[in-house]
């Protein structure tokens, strides 16, 4: 009987301790799972629905004609551009970006811009968002024949600046006042993954690039990877990239910030096409400024296929607190071009270290107003 009495005790005692334990881990989740969705709310709102395969895929230059955009709604593609051209007006009065400094987000930026006077025309180059396409169609207009420029061994930038000249701030602002500004742009992270399959995937060799990417290997590569490739990986390239910025270094041009690059909130950029968007984007672009006798709409591709369909390979390598450190170095284009996380947290993996996805939750700017920090 005592025996028993004691038995009776000793799982009491127990049922008591696992209920305890239950209680006190039920306290320290809550708050971590409230604050995970209170956080997340802003990076993943349905801003607009989120597709990957909202473009077709291609592997070679492709045009578009011109006689089967015109007869689309026009008016409706018009209501879109106006609507963009307000809201990056509108964000950058609320995120401060629109006041003149002298940090790389708050001072004016033209050397980018691309200017033709004879068509009234102007454009900043941003690369990775349709810039083979619109380098070739401004080389066109620049006087280059298609010919010429099928057989040239000249990059087109270089053929095209030797024609544009480098704008000054002033020359800018006048060519702004009399002519028909655009901007192309792509979701930031879309935008990134190709610059990295260009540049650094398929890196030319003895190129700058590929010298980077063996730099990245021997920095970023554990030396128990077996069957690595003899490129970065796109985990390895994100790492390389967040810790440059953390670092203070300037990013190169094919994956700056657009909110840099351009300083679109320091001029007025009557239209700012999508390249989800972009074939009637640009149709409504070419007839607005009368060019539809001398240039058409048309994608170019480089030919290594499509990067939409490459987005659930690559971002489902990367961890979740990964994704929104890029998120936080792009935080700007995907607010200034209302973009949004959406489709693309839910591709990360977990992290092993949850005070790392914390950590990446709560990441804010000590001024809302500055360039992006990475702590």
């Amino acid at each position: 009987m005592r025996l028993r009495k004691l038995r009776r005790t000793h799982n009491s005692g127990w049922r008591v301790a696992r209920r305890c334990v239950i209680f006190f881990t039920v306290i320290c989740l809550v708050p971590v799972f409230l604050v995970f969705i209170v956080a997340t709310d802003h990076y993943i709102r349905p801003v607009r629905p989120m597709s990957f395969g909202m473009r077709k895929p291609f592997t070679e230059d492709r045009h578009i004609p011109f006689h089967d955009l015109k007869n689309k709604n026009l008016s409706a593609v018009a209501k879109r551009l106006d609507f963009r051209q307000k809201y990056l007006k509108k964000t950058c009065r609320i995120l401060g970006l629109d006041k003149v400094g002298n940090d790389s987000l708050h001072k004016p930026n033209p050397w980018e811009y691309l200017i033709n006077d004879k068509h009234h025309l102007v454009w900043c180059n941003v690369f990775k968002a349709a810039s083979t396409s619109w380098m070739y169609n401004f080389n066109i207009l620049a006087g280059y024949s298609p010919k010429f420029l099928r057989n040239s061994r000249t990059p087109p930038m270089t053929l095209a600046r030797q024609k544009y000249g480098r704008p000054s701030l002033s020359a800018l602002k006048r060519s702004l006042n009399s002519s028909l500004s655009f901007l192309i742009v792509r979701h930031p992270l879309e935008r990134l993954l190709s610059a990295y399959r260009d540049k650094i995937q398929y890196a030319v060799p003895g190129s700058v690039h590929r010298k980077l990417g063996k730099k990245i290997i021997w920095k970023y590569r554990k030396k128990t990877a077996s069957d690595s490739p003899v490129y970065p990986t796109y985990p390895e390239f994100v790492d390389w990239l967040v810790d440059s910025v953390r670092t203070g270094h300037s990013l190169d041009m094919h994956w700056t910030p657009i909110v840099e690059f351009c300083t679109p909130c320091m001029f007025n950029i009557q239209i700012i096409a999508h390249t989800e968007t972009l074939e009637e984007d640009q149709a409504f672009l070419i007839k607005k400024a009368g060019l539809e006798k001398i240039i058409k709409p048309q994608w170019k591709n480089a030919g290594k296929g499509s990067t939409t369909a490459q987005i659930h390979k690559h971002y489902s390598q990367l961890t979740r607190s990964q994704i929104l450190q890029l998120y936080h170095i792009y935080r700007f284009d995907f607010e200034l071009f209302n973009y949004s996380l959406n489709g693309y947290l839910e591709l990360g993996q977990p992290d092993s270290d949850p005070s790392k996805l914390l950590a990446a939750i709560t990441m804010k700017d000590n001024n809302p107003n500055s360039v992006p920090q990475i702590y």
